[in-house]
């Protein structure tokens, strides 16, 4: 199996990928709104990835986190707030605004689940950070690091608890970039003493099963390299201070934060450290060169993804219980004078 997740053309796989996806044997895939056209279609495209390897819990996985970070929207699909929708609900009622995230993750796990999609890239852990750009913005949590590991640990149990794995991104923290990593990489100056806010959330939530690096240099730690192609941040932050052990996935590398070919950037990004390499633009080329440039899945790395995987389910429908769920969610956020 090779260590990357690739990313499909459309909304139906076609005969090159087909038979590229079968020699290569990727760890996974992604979902973008190019492969989502309504859930019956969605559906089959899921269980036609599944066929490929006959593997019944395979790695498909999505950004959804609701606000403009949606892939699946209506009319197909419900609507999801952005997390300062349930960050404003802590301010006043903080028990109310973590039982608002977790049923809100759990029916949009219930769906995701439906549609065979067995891992959501969400939470973000990232604190919003005054005068930043707001590539995270509303995406947070908020700014306080014990208020964002609440909420996101809501989500992380809501989206177990309808059968899908979350992710923790984007460490070791997205929220102080000055410039939108898609399109150039920023340069983080802060302190190691003032960054200890930033790591604050993902170390209280260091048990996820699967995270995410950030494409952002940390002059603290490694003036040289962005984080995600940095040994340095990797070893010594994400798996030491951090104490993450889980599954470390890259943001995407085709983002203009980066430097040099994808198949260069894979290489580089895994040999720093990170499990598995994430390359979201279903452009052959750069596909075939990240195989050949990538080793095949370690050991190490094989028993993390299985661990991931292991509590995800592929349900038949969308379970009923998902339509109170998101009731419970508008009733709870209604006493921030919120809406979804």
């Amino acid at each position: 199996m090779i260590p990357a997740i690739f990313g499909l053309s459309g909304p139906h796989l076609t005969a090159d990928e087909r038979a590229f996806f079968r020699e290569a044997d990727p760890a996974g895939y992604i979902l973008f709104g190019r492969n989502c056209v309504d859930p019956e279609q969605l559906r089959a495209l899921t269980d036609d990835l599944r066929s490929i390897h006959g593997r019944d819990r395979l790695l498909v996985s999505i950004d959804q986190e609701g606000g403009r970070v949606a892939r699946l929207r209506p009319p197909h699909w419900a609507g999801y707030p952005a997390g300062q929708v349930f960050e404003k609900l802590y301010d006043i009622a903080p028990a109310s605004a973590i039982e608002a995230a977790r049923a809100n993750a759990t029916a949009m796990a219930l769906e995701l689940s439906a549609m065979g999609i067995t891992v959501d890239y969400h939470p973000p852990l990232d604190l919003r950070v005054p005068g930043a750009h707001d590539v995270i913005g509303d995406r947070a949590f908020g700014s306080d690091p014990m208020q964002v590991a609440a909420l996101g640990r809501a989500v992380l149990e809501g989206l177990a608890a309808g059968g899908v794995a979350g992710c923790i991104k984007h460490m070791p923290g997205h929220g102080r970039t000055d410039v939108d990593t898609h399109k150039a990489l920023p340069t983080v100056t802060a302190s190691a003493a003032e960054l200890e806010d930033d790591l604050a959330p993902f170390r209280t939530l260091n048990h996820a099963l699967i995270g995410m690096t950030g494409h952002l240099v940390f002059t603290a730690w490694d003036a040289e390299n962005p984080a995600t192609l940095s040994a340095t941040v990797i070893r010594d932050v994400i798996r030491g201070q951090i104490g993450f052990d889980g599954l470390l996935l890259t943001d995407d590398i085709d983002m203009e934060a980066l430097g040099g070919t994808i198949p260069e950037r894979a290489a580089r990004a895994h040999a720093a450290g990170c499990d598995i390499i994430l390359n979201c633009w279903a452009k052959m080329d750069d596909m075939t060169g990240i195989c050949d440039v990538l080793p095949a899945m370690s050991d190490a790395t094989a028993a993390r993804l299985d661990r991931a995987l292991a509590g995800t389910r592929v349900a038949p429908s969308i379970a009923p219980e998902a339509a109170t769920l998101l009731a419970k969610r508008d009733a709870l956020l209604a006493l921030a004078g919120t809406a979804a």
